[in-house]
């Protein structure tokens, strides 16, 4: 699993950092609100961590931008005040969790874990991306028509979708997708064809570029119909 952790004290980020890598996170590090919207925008993330006081952008305003940018990432904020109403500003902009400093490492990662097992009760049930809307409880694809998927297709196109123009390495796509069952990349190449196909039969504005064994990116077609 990914994080990206934004916290501009350099010797706790190193500390959290350490810890974090130790338990088998990868770890993207940034100290500034400005750097954290602009990582979140370009890479795909499995949680967020955002120290609120930060230069640049502070985290609360760092992560109303990336929600605004329909990014659905779990998000954790710490902080330094205690405030009830501090609490409540972070979770009315989007946050998922909050955590006043200092604070036990034990802590840390057990609300990690909780949030990123809850990440898909906050994910909306339709995604929209170019004129294409993808209905996962139906399992849909709908443009000019509609079409059905199987489960694993439904579950590779919302990723795709919630990382719209981000590219998606194939080792990303198994972890994700299909969650440790397999271990062959050879599968993701047969999905995402067989995912370009069902696009192409709805005449869909999105297509997904990449080659087998590589990354992958789902992006809107130029002059295409944008909704």
């Amino acid at each position: 699993m990914r994080i990206l952790l934004a916290e501009d004290e350099k010797e706790l980020s190193r500390a959290l950092t350490a810890i974090l890598e130790h338990s088998k996170y990868a770890v993207d590090a940034v100290y500034d609100g400005l750097a954290a919207v602009e990582s979140a925008e370009n890479n795909a993330y499995d949680a967020m961590i955002f120290d609120i006081m930060m230069p640049k952008l502070d985290g609360i305003e760092a992560l109303k931008q990336i929600r605004s940018h329909g990014n659905f990432t779990p998000v954790l904020l710490l902080t330094a005040k205690a405030e009830i109403s501090d609490r409540i500003v972070g979770l009315d902009a989007g946050a998922d969790d909050y955590l006043t400093k200092p604070f036990a490492m034990g802590e840390l990662l057990a609300r990690i874990r909780s949030m990123t097992r809850r990440a898909g009760d906050y994910t909306p049930k339709k995604l929209r991306v170019g004129s294409v809307t993808l209905d996962m409880e139906q399992q849909e694809l709908f443009h000019e028509n509609s079409i059905r998927l199987a489960a694993k297709e439904t579950k590779l196109m919302e990723y795709l979708m919630l990382n719209e123009g981000k590219k998606l390495s194939t080792s990303e796509i198994l972890t994700h997708v299909w969650d440790g069952e397999s271990t062959d990349e050879k599968i993701v190449w047969m999905y995402v064809n067989f995912l370009r196909s069902k696009l192409d039969s709805i005449n869909a504005d999105i297509t997904i570029d990449g080659q087998q064994g590589g990354s992958y990116v789902l992006s809107t077609l130029a002059g295409g119909n944008i909704a």
